[in-house]
């Protein structure tokens, strides 16, 4: 959402225009937007000596539909400025005396929510063709998006044959790894606030080869969007230092299951070939095996 992007500026370019109570909410908020984010409208008016409605009123006046959408224009901005140890110092002002296991587990189960709510059906399932008729398919994730970028390419290598992971480990390293990328292939880009640059290069460069782009991103804000023809946003707020990837994760695997579902027979063939070596060689250990081993 541009309103988001540009919120700090606009509260700047607009500060002559405002009372006396809403420059006292402006100047609150560009101190302290990281607190700010977490306040309900009638505490945040509360803490400047305002009410309830002229906190309501502020944020309509800078173009929102109400106080709920201009929260999460907030979230954007602490989500792409604060460093490490700004979450730290967040996290312990939100956790530190509460119960730390349901704050985190609590803040997941909203993540998964609000992505199940937002997701846009069409979109996904516009990705899902665009994967099934590719002729090579990439994969791409940074920093800690690298994880979903091995488990996505993980399950991804039992429906096709045409699966490349690219490697993180520097852009020039990523950039031979996609140059004969083209048109008839899609590349999948996963990255989070705070965003991974080499992630963003890699899928401009993508682009400009004609390669089709889905992004699994956190919101239209994302500046994976601008490379993207397909556009998969899973909210993902921080708990502390550590990236939340619960709701990415849970989109992953929506996107393996529907895969998978529209190569049923091939995925079977795959699935029977391979349980038999992992049978053949004792890949797996099964409770059977415990038990006999139990006996002994």
């Amino acid at each position: 959402m541009e309103v988001a992007a540009d919120l700090l500026k606009k509260i700047e370019d607009s500060y002559k225009t405002f009372s006396k109570g809403q420059k006292r909410i402006a100047n609150y908020i560009c101190e302290n937007y990281d607190k700010a984010v977490h306040l309900t409208a009638a505490k945040l008016g509360s803490i400047v000596g305002v009410s309830e409605s002229t906190v309501v009123r502020f944020a309509t006046e800078l173009g929102f539909k109400g106080y709920p959408q201009f929260q999460r224009a907030l979230e954007e901005i602490v989500k792409n400025r604060l460093n490490s140890i700004q979450r730290m110092t967040l996290t312990n002002d939100r956790v530190e005396d509460s119960d730390i296991v349901e704050t985190v587990l609590r803040g997941d189960y909203d993540n998964i929510k609000q992505t199940l709510e937002a997701l846009d059906r069409e979109e996904f399932n516009k990705a899902v063709e665009a994967i099934c008729a590719s002729r090579r398919i990439y994969i791409v994730g940074g920093r800690s998006s690298e994880v979903l970028a091995r488990f996505f390419y993980y399950y991804l290598n039992y429906i096709f044959d045409n699966v490349r992971i690219i490697s993180s480990d520097s852009l020039a390293e990523s950039m031979e790894d996609v140059h004969r990328i083209g048109e008839h292939d899609v590349i999948i880009g996963i990255s989070f606030p705070r965003y991974s640059m080499d992630t963003v290069r890699v899928m401009e460069y993508s682009r400009k080869r004609g390669a089709v782009g889905i992004a699994l991103t956190d919101s239209a804000a994302s500046p994976m969007v601008e490379y993207a023809r397909y556009n998969l946003f899973a909210e993902s707020n921080m708990a502390s230092i550590a990236d939340s990837l619960v709701a990415p994760l849970s989109v992953i695997n929506a996107l393996i299951t529907a895969l998978s579902l529209k190569n049923k027979e091939k995925v079977m063939d795959t699935m029977r070939t391979l349980e038999n070596i992992w049978e053949e060689y004792g890949v797996y250990k099964t409770s059977q095996d415990s038990e006999e081993l139990s006996g002994l």
